[in-house]
């Protein structure tokens, strides 16, 4: 492949933001003729189209989708760099991104990550969320740095990743104070015909509460099921139903949710996982992390 041309890669990230060649000629000041141009010259280069049309307007192709992903992170530091020149500042802000997967509880996520944030030196945390499978892919093509996941790496995915394990915690019940003094009595057997609000079935802890359930003979009423572990949270609040979450963070959810506490299931656990690219790890925000969810937050 010939070299980038850099200038042909702006015409394109500016089209890609725009939606059109139409508006990216405004922003630019430049004629679509010229866009569209250099546009097809850049296809030339990668060798693969970018674009392609759907009605009127222009959707990015797979091979799109990817350049706009790099082409994002090329001009964010091009910014960061001119910014830093102007004012200029002594230090450079080093970018952490980080993957959660999206079934993980916020409260988790947030004491998982909360070492990065107490290093010495100067690093912004980025934090996307999604699926597992989504953020694997990012991850392969670098735009992640590491994925947190409440599952190991899968096998077979393609992937060359490690996964480095976080620990684990045990799941407890918990109901909002309208509604807790009716379950809490001779719990777990309260549970049945009880409200329940669950994580979706995919979810690695549903798939062993189900199986606690079935084990102890409980027949929960299960009223509602969330992808989104803040959601289920929010609906447990408002006295929806009773809900799962780990034991490691009860105090935050009594005090934040105004709940009450149940009681804890210690034969089911939720297991935490750092997947990188690395199988030593190196990156000191990792390393720090790692450190502080295997001696303190999960021990």
């Amino acid at each position: 492949m010939r070299h980038l041309n850099y200038t042909h890669l702006l015409y394109f990230w500016t089209v890609a933001r725009e939606g059109s060649v139409a508006r990216a000629a405004e922003v630019l000041n430049l004629t679509p003729q010229t866009i569209s141009g250099q546009i097809k010259l850049l296809e030339e280069t990668i060798g693969h189209p970018l674009f392609h049309r759907v009605g009127r307007g222009l959707a990015l192709t797979e091979t799109g989708e990817v350049v706009r992903q790099y082409a994002d992170e090329i001009f964010s530091l091009g910014a960061e760099l001119t910014h830093r020149v102007k004012t200029e500042k002594a230090f450079v802000t080093t970018t952490f991104n980080v993957g959660i997967v999206d079934s993980i509880p916020k409260l988790i996520a947030l004491r998982i990550l909360e070492p990065a944030f107490q290093l010495e030196d100067s690093l912004k945390v980025v934090c996307i969320e999604g699926t597992l499978d989504k953020l694997l892919a990012d991850l392969a093509i670098h735009k992640l740095d590491l994925v947190i996941s409440d599952r190991s790496l899968p096998s077979g995915m393609g992937v060359k990743a490690y996964s480095h394990p976080l620990g684990e915690c045990t799941v407890s019940f918990f109901a909002s104070k309208t509604i807790a003094r009716k379950y809490r009595q001779k719990f777990p057997e309260s549970l049945n015909d009880a409200p329940v609000l669950m994580p979706i079935v995919e979810s690695a802890v549903r798939r062993n509460l189900d199986d606690w359930f079935d084990q102890h003979g409980i027949r929960p009423n299960v009223v509602a099921e969330f992808s989104d572990s803040a959601l289920l949270k929010a609906f447990g609040e408002a006295g929806y139903g009773v809900f799962p979450a780990p034991t490691a963070i009860s105090e935050e959810i009594t005090s934040m949710y105004h709940a009450t506490c149940l009681g804890e299931i210690d034969s089911v656990s939720e297991q935490f996982f750092a997947i990188s690219p690395e199988r030593k790890l190196r990156h000191p925000a990792v390393l720090a992390l790692t450190e502080h969810s295997r001696n303190r937050l999960f021990s």
